[in-house]
């Protein structure tokens, strides 16, 4: 019992961490978080990240926290393949030791024993297909087996958050190096277009209005890649709710290619800045006339800044997948500042009081909710969901909560105190003395929370709360 709640504990320090730098995109300030966190929570004496180059032969280092936070001394680069660190890329294999001072790898084990250091852990940060880092962690105490699977966890949100990170900077610089050399701020998006497809007749559809420069730098590039076909058709389209770019081109010039291949010639990585623009870009191809179809759309936000919405989940990729959400559902993430007003989305029960409009995240659809929500949200739920959840507490009506669900109510917060010694290893006996209660009291909790958890034994009880993640020991 006592080796579940170490784990439990250790994966919440780990998502703690996670957490930490979820929403960063920013190579090096996740890096930092990382290292900083395991630090702090792990008691590291100085924890390392290197990232592999663009070159992908050297490792460079990126950040460092504790002991050391220079990066730029004699392991500032590491070739992969050297070293102990450079060999944990080249072969993906993670490490643990207990006696750093007499492993043969270690280039001066003099250095380990003036800094009492006895332990390292390293990881690599690995995808499907590729090493994009490692992550090394040094301590003055002994660390246990188990650690390598909290380093497993938070190395594989880690990932995640640098590679979504890298894409985001790769597709920064790209946008600013397909920027048009025909930016003419005096004229309209139409005017601009018209100047680019001379050739081609454009129609304009609505009333015209200006747009975000990232989004006029997408139109027009795709505008210059018409150009190089023959664009016989083209339409300008300003809706209520979106502004769109139709279009019609001769793809004969390219028969001798493949679809995927004249895509990728004529359009480049264009469709993935349009979408990293939070816009939509389209080619279909029309093989009975050899022409393709393009369509560039951008939607236009509605009322955004009267719907706000604080998002705070324990996970992290939960927490990055509902701020996307609430984007594409045209609602403002903010954070609460202690306005119980704004609505609040989080799977925290510790949270739920904190907002008086709480929406809870139903992990595993479970019965088993906290008193005090005016909504629930599943993990399948769509950006028209949420949307209307927001506003409906908005409106003071409750949203997701039928009868029954509204009538189950979580544990309480002594229940949630029993619940928790028990975690412990801690006896009816020694609960009782801790609290300040009898005996009878704490095996009538004991019956409460068997009864809303709905299991037979303690055991299934703590079971079915520590893998739902609904214990929180503090």
């Amino acid at each position: 019992m006592r080796d579940d709640t170490e784990s439990v504990w250790n994966l919440q320090r780990a998502n703690k961490i996670a957490l930490s730098f979820a929403t960063s995109l920013d190579l090096e300030e996740i890096a930092c978080l990382a290292t900083e966190g395991l630090v702090k929570y792990f008691n590291c004496t100085f924890a390392r990240i290197w990232l592999v180059e663009p070159d992908g032969k050297m490792l460079r280092l990126v950040a460092s926290s504790g002991l050391y936070t220079r990066t730029d001394g004699s392991f500032s680069r590491i070739p992969i393949g050297k070293f102990k660190i450079g060999r944990i890329a080249q072969n993906r294999v993670s490490l643990l030791s207990n006696n750093l001072a007499s492993e043969s790898w270690v280039k001066d084990p003099e250095w380990a024993i003036a800094n009492k250091l006895t332990s390292f852990a390293g990881y690599p940060l690995a995808t499907s297909d590729k090493v994009i880092g490692v992550l090394a962690a040094f301590s003055q105490n002994p660390m246990r087996q188990e650690f390598l699977e909290v380093l497993l966890n938070l190395c594989t949100s880690l990932t995640v958050a640098l590679e979504i990170a890298s894409l985001h900077q790769k597709e920064k610089q790209n946008l600013q190096a397909v920027k048009s050399k025909i930016i003419l701020p005096e004229l309209s998006l139409s005017d601009s277009l018209a100047h680019i497809l001379v050739e081609t007749k454009l129609a304009v559809l609505g009333t015209e209005r200006s747009l975000d420069l990232s989004q006029t730098q997408v139109f027009l590039q795709v505008a210059e890649r018409l150009k190089t076909l023959d664009c016989t058709y083209c339409r300008l389209i300003y809706e209520a709710d979106s502004v769109s770019l139709e279009a019609i081109a001769d793809t004969s010039s390219l028969i001798s290619q493949s679809p995927k291949e004249w895509k990728q010639v004529v359009f480049g990585n264009l469709i993935s800045i349009a979408s990293f623009c939070g816009g939509i870009l389209e080619i279909n191809t029309e093989a009975s006339i050899q022409a393709m179809r393009v369509s560039l759309r951008f939607p236009s936000p509605v009322n955004t800044a009267d719907l706000p919405l604080c998002i705070q989940c324990r996970l992290p990729l939960l927490q990055t997948g509902f701020t996307q959400l609430a984007y594409l559902a045209n609602l403002k993430v903010c954070a609460n500042n202690g306005k119980r007003h704004i609505p609040l989305l989080t799977d925290s029960p510790s949270l739920v009081s904190t907002s008086d409009r709480t929406i809870w995240v139903n992990h595993n659809n479970s019965k088993i909710v906290p008193s005090g929500i005016k909504a629930q949200i599943k993990l399948s739920a769509t950006s028209s969901q949420l949307r209307e959840a927001v506003e409906t507490i908005m409106q003071g009506d409750s949203w997701g909560l039928d009868h029954y669900t509204q009538e189950k109510q979580m544990l309480s917060q002594r229940e949630q105190e029993v619940i928790g010694l028990l975690a412990q290893g801690l006896r009816d006996r020694d609960i009782a003395e801790h609290l300040h209660i009898s005996d009878s009291t704490v095996k009538f909790h004991v019956n409460n929370i068997l009864v809303k958890l709905e299991a037979k034994t303690r055991l299934q009880a703590l079971y079915k709360l520590m893998s739902t993640d609904e214990l929180e020991l503090n």
